[in-house]
């Protein structure tokens, strides 16, 4: 999995105040924290992270921030746990960075895609994909990009749960429950097709007797 560089820069000024003034300046104040490990006020550029965000998904994107202070520089990964927007305009407000370790999992929303067209869509039913994205439990550089889902063998009543899906060892799929995914309904068309075929077939076994009894 390819590791996003990001240029970062120390902040000293806190408060609401020292916020606006960096975003006048044309960066966003953020935070880097995590476990075991001092919290630190930074400012990214506002430009370089919004057209990173543009090509990579927030949720599960692994950011190499690259910090530069008096001790030197020197880089650390972390995922983007919040991003605050102005909700008139969408100007980017805070970023909070959570530090991750390349040997800890991390907990992560995976989109879920489906792929081929199922046979049950075929005969009139309905798809419903009931699960867009999923939690999947993994070390940081196994964070898989989509969930594909092949639906061409999906009947009209027909489901694939989570437990079907196969990811292999390295990636886990939280749940409690065998809960459903991606499922095929029937519709109105689907049953009049289903008790038309039933109809003919039964018309079909008694056209012998009928010519006998002519």
């Amino acid at each position: 999995m390819e590791f996003i560089a990001l240029s970062t820069k120390p902040r000293t000024r806190t408060g609401k105040g020292g916020a606006r003034a960096q975003r006048r300046e044309g960066r966003t104040p953020a935070v880097l924290y995590g476990p075991n490990t001092e919290t630190r006020m930074l400012s990214v550029d506002t430009v370089e992270l919004e057209n990173t965000l543009k090509k990579h998904p927030a949720s599960r994107t692994v950011f190499k921030l690259a910090l530069d202070d008096d001790t030197g520089s020197t880089e650390n990964l972390a995922m983007l746990k919040e991003l605050q927007d102005n909700p008139l305009n969408g100007a980017l407000l805070h970023a909070d960075f959570y530090r991750i370790d390349l040997d800890r999992k991390v907990s992560v929303q995976v989109p879920v895609i489906t792929t081929g067209k199922a046979k049950g869509v075929e005969l009139g039913g309905m798809l419903q994909l009931v699960r867009r994205e999923l939690t999947v439990h993994c070390l940081p550089d196994r964070i898989p990009r989509q969930i594909e889902i092949d639906i061409t063998d999906l009947g009209i009543g027909e489901a694939v749960h989570v437990e079907d899906i196969q990811l292999g060892e390295a990636v886990e799929i939280p749940h409690d429950v065998n809960f459903t995914i991606v499922t095929v309904l029937s519709t109105r068309k689907a049953d009049a097709d289903e008790e038309e075929g039933t109809e003919v077939e039964e018309g079909a076994e008694q056209a012998p007797g009928e010519q006998a009894e002519a």
